[in-house]
């Protein structure tokens, strides 16, 4: 199936899924992503101990509604996963208006937007509502429902590594918990799995590559309570993705180093792409997992490419975060954006020029033509190209290096630098790392 259709039809399947921090519908949204992505999950028990914080219980969700004074049942989960604050109490009982209204939320500035409202560590009910909605609730008595538990149960979140040539990392999670939000929340999955599938397909990766799917915060920190160490170690760079479904020009947000492997790479190829110029940000210490993984204690190469990021556009983290609101011909292009990331690090190797006094001569090896500047006898490769890399290639520069010096892009650079390794003009350093 072609790819973009194939997106759009697992949108489609795990749109209506509630979602959590755990539960049923995420090991739904997982079992489905497992089609796509061959996805180790595991499961982590209520009451772990992770770092600084403990794996919360299982949230269990049966029905949850309210029935106004005239009988119209209003409000209902099962109609909008939003109107549920997330992590609700069970409650049911008869209350007035003026006690309902306590526990409702609305966003008069949005009126038609049903507010995504969550209390993931302090017990409490409600339901969000459209404001305009709100303001016509009539006077009266309301039936409230809402059958829902905390159990000892478990919190999933799944990985998979994909072996490269080398143990050195790039790490690419995202997570699965936002109920019905598509580019805070869906656009992350969906651009992993099948960047995955992209990755996967290459006849040959220099670099391992590991896809970690987790519950926004709780999920990071449960991930590096158990691969922190492994990470620190071997990780060169890194990226939560997320908010990249919209149709708006590319971000970045850079890790809290600010110059890393993540950072050069990033920044450079979304500055090569078609549109709009990037937004480029420095590191702060809110926003998503990004800040998990940019502690202090781990301050690993972790940065973000989004398009409109949390926070930026009107529909963040309410109803209007929808199918409507994201572009499926978007979301191809950020796949694009990472693929081309992930080839700029997989390539970025330290080159050194064989022949570093004066210029190599080129036309004896069938890199030049032998009719000059403006012959029409074809050669293989750039020439231009390959110039920048015999200049630069001193043993010090990377392709990252040479592709910001030059102009050049670093797939151009790197297809000139296998030819000319081939005509021994170049000989590799090895991959840059740092």
């Amino acid at each position: 199936m072609e790819e973009r259709a194939a997106i759009e039809e697992y949108f489609d399947r795990l749109w209506p899924l509630l979602r959590s921090l755990n539960g049923e519908g995420v090991r739904r949204t997982h079992e489905i992503l497992r089609e796509l992505l061959p996805l180790e999950t595991r499961e982590i028990p209520s009451g772990t101990p992770v770092l600084d914080w403990t794996v919360p219980p299982e949230w269990v969700v049966r029905e949850a509604y309210v029935v106004a004074p005239d009988g119209r049942r209003m409000l209902d989960v099962r109609e909008n996963n939003v109107h549920l604050m997330g992590r609700s109490m069970p409650f049911c009982g008869r209350i007035s208006l003026a006690e309902l209204e306590k526990h409702l939320h609305s966003m008069p500035a949005l009126p038609k937007a049903i507010p995504f409202v969550i209390s993931y560590y302090a017990p409490n009910w409600g339901f969000s509502i459209a404001h305009e909605e709100r303001e016509r609730l009539p006077d009266g008595d309301y039936e409230v429902v809402i059958d829902t538990d905390l159990v000892e149960g478990s919190t999933t979140i799944s990985e998979v590594v994909l072996p490269g040539e080398l143990p050195d990392e790039v790490l690419l999670s995202t997570y699965t918990c936002h109920p019905s939000m598509a580019n805070d929340n869906l656009s992350g999955p969906l651009i992993a799995a099948f960047l995955y599938r992209r990755l996967a397909a290459l006849p040959r990766r220099r670099l391992t590559y590991r896809f970690a799917f987790v519950p926004e915060t709780i999920g990071a920190i449960i991930y590096l309570s158990q691969r922190g160490d492994l990470l620190r170690e071997r990780l060169r760079a890194g990226y939560v993705v997320t908010c990249a479904g919209d149709p708006g020009p590319f971000t970045y947000k850079r890790s809290r180093r600010g110059d890393c492997l993540a950072d050069r790479a990033a920044e450079l190829i979304l500055r090569r792409r078609p549109g709009p110029p990037p937004r480029i940000r420095d590191f702060f210490p809110t926003g998503s997992d990004e800040r998990q993984y940019c502690s202090p204690g781990f301050n690993l190469p972790v940065g973000s490419i989004m398009r409109s990021a949390y926070g930026d556009y009107a529909e963040y983290h309410t109803s209007l975060d929808n199918r409507d609101f994201v572009s499926f011909d978007a979301l191809v292009e950020s796949i694009d954006a990472y693929f081309e990331v992930c080839r700029a690090l997989d390539t970025n190797v330290v080159y050194r020029n064989l022949f570093p006094f004066g210029e190599p001569q080129l036309g004896r090896r069938g890199l030049y033509s032998r009719l000059g500047a403006h012959g029409s006898e074809p050669v293989p490769i750039d020439v231009g190209a390959l110039r920048w890399l015999l200049n630069l290639a001193d043993g010090t520069n990377d392709l990252l290096a040479i592709a910001e010096r030059s102009g050049y892009s670093p797939a151009a650079l790197h297809e000139a630098a296998e030819l000319a390794v081939e005509k021994g003009l170049l000989r590799s350093e090895g991959p840059q790392v740092a």
